[in-house]
C-alpha cells in the first residue's frame, strides 16, 4: 500500500520517494512488526486464554497458567503490517490470509476447553496445505499453464515439474513444516529461535539472490521479480516474531500457543515452495523437522504398523535433552540454535554454489 501511495506523495513531499525502496520498506516493516509487537503485546494478556500444561512434556507445569495463543496477536499484526507496507499481488493476499486462517485453527484449539484432537487438526492442517497449494498453481504468474520449474542442488539447468508432482511435494511439506514446528514449541524461545533463523534466512535469499538479476544469473538461479515483494513480507514476520520473544524469552510471560507454532511453520513451508527449490527446508528448518518430526514418524510407525524406533529416545528431542543430559531451557535454545546456524551455512552454501 505505501508503495503505491508514494508515487501520489512525491509530487508533495520529495522524501517520500524513500517508500519505493525495498531496501527501505523491508526496514520498515520490520521495526514496525518489532515494536507494534513488544509494546502492544502485554496489552492483550488478559483476554489470552492460559496454558493448560501439555501432556508427558518435561517441566509443563512451568508453563501452566501462563497467557497461551499469543499468535493471534503477532500474526494479525504480520497481515497489518504485510499489507500496509509490501506492494502485494493476489497469490501473496492469498499466502497471507492462509496464513491467518493457520493461525485461527491453531487459536480456536488452544481456547477449547478440550483439546480438539491430533486426527480433526491433521485435517484442517490438510486442507489449508491444500489451499496454499492451489494458490501457488493457479494464482502465480501465467496460471495453471505456465510450466513449472524447480532449481535443484547440483544441477544448473531448471528442471519441468508435472502440477501433480509438486502439488503432492508442497502438500507434503507445508503439512510436515506445520506439525514440526509445532512440536518444536515446548521450551522458552527455542521455535520462535529457530523460525526466526529460517525467516531470516529466506528474507536473505528473497532479496539479495533470487529478487536481484545480476547475482541470481551469477550463481546461475533463477531470477523471481517478485523476490523483493517476497522479502518485505518474509521480514514483517521477523519482527513480529523478535517483539514476541521479546516477552518470550526464558523464562517466558507469555506462549504462542498454536496460534503462532502452526502460523509460523505453515508461512515457512509456503516461502520455500515459492522459491522453487524445496531443498531449501533443510536451510530453514532442518532441526526444527529432527526435533518435531522424528516423534511424530515415531509414533505414526508404532500406531499403524507396530514398528518401534528410537525406543531409548524421547521425543521432542528438546525433552530427552532436558530429562537424560540435563540440558536447561537456555542450553536447549542456544545449542539448537547453534546447530541450525551451522547447517543453515552449510546448506546455503551447497545449494548455491556446488551447481
Amino acid at each position: 500500500m505505501l508503495y503505491n501511495l508514494a508515487q501520489y506523495l512525491v509530487p508533495i513531499f520529495g522524501p517520500a520517494r524513500l517508500l519505493q525502496s525495498n531496501a527501505v520498506l523491508i526496514c520498515l516493516a520490520l521495526y514496525a512488526g518489532f515494536f507494534l509487537t513488544s509494546l502492544l503485546l502485554p496489552k492483550f494478556y488478559k483476554w489470552l486464554p492460559c496454558d493448560r500444561g501439555r501432556e508427558f512434556t518435561i517441566h509443563a507445569e512451568a508453563a501452566k497458567g501462563k497467557p497461551t495463543g499469543a499468535g493471534v496477536v503477532f500474526i494479525s499484526f504480520f497481515v497489518i503490517i504485510a499489507l500496509v507496507f509490501a506492494p502485494v499481488n493476489a497469490l501473496q493476499v492469498a499466502i497471507i490470509i492462509l496464513t491467518w486462517l493457520t493461525m485461527l485453527t491453531g487459536f480456536l484449539d488452544d481456547r477449547s476447553i478440550k483439546s480438539w484432537g491430533e486426527y480433526r487438526k491433521a485435517a484442517l492442517d490438510l486442507l489449508l496445505c491444500l489451499a496454499a497449494t492451489a494458490a501457488m498453481l493457479f494464482l502465480r504468474k501465467g496460471g495453471i499453464n505456465q510450466e513449472i520449474l524447480f532449481w535443484l542442488p547440483f544441477a544448473s539447468k531448471q528442471i519441468a515439474v508435472h502440477p501433480v508432482v509438486f502439488a503432492l511435494v508442497s502438500t507434503v511439506l507445508l503439512w510436515a513444516s506445520i506439525n514440526t514446528t509445532n512440536c518444536t514449541d515446548g521450551v522458552d524461545g527455542l521455535s520462535s529461535t529457530l523460525v526466526l533463523i529460517g525467516l531470516g534466512t529466506m528474507g536473505v535469499i528473497f532479496y539479495f539472490i533470487l529478487g536481484h538479476k545480476d547475482i541470481a544469473e551469477y550463481l546461475l538461479v533463477p531470477t523471481m521479480p517478485g523476490g523483493a515483494s517476497w522479502a518485505i513480507i518474509t521480514f514483517s514476520l521477523c519482527g513480529v516474531l523478535m517483539g514476541y520473544l521479546w516477552h518470550n524469552a526464558y523464562p517466558s510471560k507469555v506462549l504462542m500457543g498454536d496460534a503462532g507454532s502452526r502460523a509460523l511453520g505453515f508461512f515457512i513451508g509456503c516461502a520455500v515452495m515459492i522459491s522453487g527449490n524445496p531443498f531449501l527446508i533443510l536451510a530453514t528448518s532442518s532441526i526444527i523437522m529432527v526435533n518435531g518430526g522424528m516423534g511424530l514418524l515415531k509414533v505414526a510407525l508404532l500406531r499403524f504398523f507396530k514398528i518401534k524406533i528410537f525406543t531409548n529416545i524421547r521425543f521432542p528431542l528438546h525433552d530427552h535433552m532436558r530429562k537424560n543430559h540435563n540440558w536447561s531451557p537456555t542450553q536447549v535454545m542456544l545449542k539448537f540454535m547453534i546447530i541450525q546456524l551451522l547447517i543453515t551455512i552449510a546448506v546455503v552454501g551447497i545449494i548455491f554454489k556446488i551447481r
